[in-house]
């Protein structure tokens, strides 16, 4: 072998790198999802009460979500730009879908049956409305004036109303949210920003009367004081709580856990998951999994402040955002501090369409990670 043949094969170095570029994969982020999910399949095997079942199906979905998020790093960001307005339609039409056709579960109607799978339209609008106001906003001016604010107000609305009318409100929330992030980050006035919370502030006699639910209100009044019924209502947060504390600093061990082995955890492997890790896994399991989540959401702001396109720093802003806030209102219902709204934490509960959702916005963000240079736009 020649000197220049070395040389040559030093300067053309084959491996994950290359590869991942060549699929349109952001590396660092795949293989912090990577371990994120497998951390996540552990932690169900015992939440789920070391049944493989859920462990199996949760893998399928993550299997699924990892060949939809290769796929969708492969559509360029003017495709992604060009269609957001007739993906943000469709997922419209399965919301109206789910009103007249769906099925219904704990007196809430949320899924679509598809006869091999049940498919929740709540769940992928997380990523649809920032992807259309993302693709709205990216063709005005920045900051938006009224007008433009006025209208993405509307398109985030309309979605929100009907998770609402499911009666979804936590979902209903996070939509709302994921819109408004965008409307954030394009620089939203601080005019726009006060009014709006004066609105919302002025608004909640009304949505205490007219719009929640008795449940809903109760969630909200034992948030407040969950003693009052230790064996009612009060039971998920003193229970989760209970798990927490008993966790301590190193944790009992891994399947060792009382509250959720014993059954005393409701939903235990899903919207209370954290519980059974901080139990278990104690207050490092937790940080661990903080890290994890705090490197994902790094990487996702790092891709949307070196995004090419005003397009493509909205949307990967967004998301990177709306991630920690799934984040946030998941640990912090646990933990007692915000009411229980039925939030999954992401890719540890168990759930078909959340985790498909997240892998779809993950391929968004890959696919924004590659956006050819030459599209940078000029201000």
């Amino acid at each position: 072998m020649q000197i220049n043949d070395f040389v040559r094969t030093m300067q053309n170095p084959g491996g994950a790198r290359q590869i991942s570029r060549s699929m349109h994969v952001d590396l660092m982020l795949f293989v912090l999802i990577f371990v994120l999910c497998a951390f996540g399949l552990a932690v169900l095997y015992s939440a789920g009460g070391q049944d493989l079942a859920y462990v199996k199906r949760q893998l399928v979905f993550m299997v699924v979500g990892f060949a939809l998020m290769l796929i969708v790093a492969q559509v360029s960001v003017r495709s992604l730009e060009r269609w957001a307005f007739v993906i943000y339609g469709l997922g419209l039409v399965t919301l109206f879908a789910v009103l007249i056709f769906g099925v219904g579960a704990k007196g809430a109607q949320r899924w679509l049956d598809l006869g091999f799978t049940r498919l929740q339209p709540a769940e992928l609008m997380k990523v649809c409305v920032p992807l259309m106001i993302s693709a709205y906003l990216s063709k005005r001016f920045i900051p938006p004036n009224f007008k433009h604010v006025f209208w993405s107000v509307v398109m985030i609305l309309i979605p929100t109303l009907l998770i609402v009318r499911q009666p979804d409100l936590g979902t209903a929330i996070l939509v709302f949210m994921s819109g408004f992030l965008v409307l954030f980050l394009a620089g939203l006035r601080k005019r726009y920003i006060v009014g709006s919370g004066l609105v919302a502030i002025a608004a909640i006699p009304v949505m205490w009367l007219f719009v929640l639910r008795d449940y809903q209100k109760q969630r909200i009044l034992t948030l407040l004081s969950p003693e009052d019924d230790t064996l009612g209502s009060g039971w998920n947060i003193i229970q989760s709580k209970t798990a927490i504390g008993s966790g301590g600093f190193e944790g009992k061990g891994w399947t060792e856990g009382t509250q959720s082995q014993l059954s005393f955890l409701p939903e235990s492997h899903t919207d209370f998951i954290i519980a059974v890790l901080a139990e278990e896994f104690g207050l490092i399991g937790v940080m661990a999994l903080c890290t994890l989540y705090l490197l994902i959401i790094g990487r996702c702001l790092f891709i949307a402040t070196n995004a090419q396109s005003q397009f493509g720093r909205l949307l990967a802003g967004s998301l990177g955002s709306i991630f920690f806030v799934y984040i946030f209102v998941n640990m912090g219902m646990v933990s007692g501090i915000l009411p229980v709204v039925g939030a999954p934490l992401p890719m540890i509960s168990y759930g078909g369409t959340a985790i498909l959702t997240l892998f779809i916005g993950f391929g968004m963000l890959m696919a924004i990670s590659r956006e050819p240079k030459q599209m940078r736009t000029q201000f």
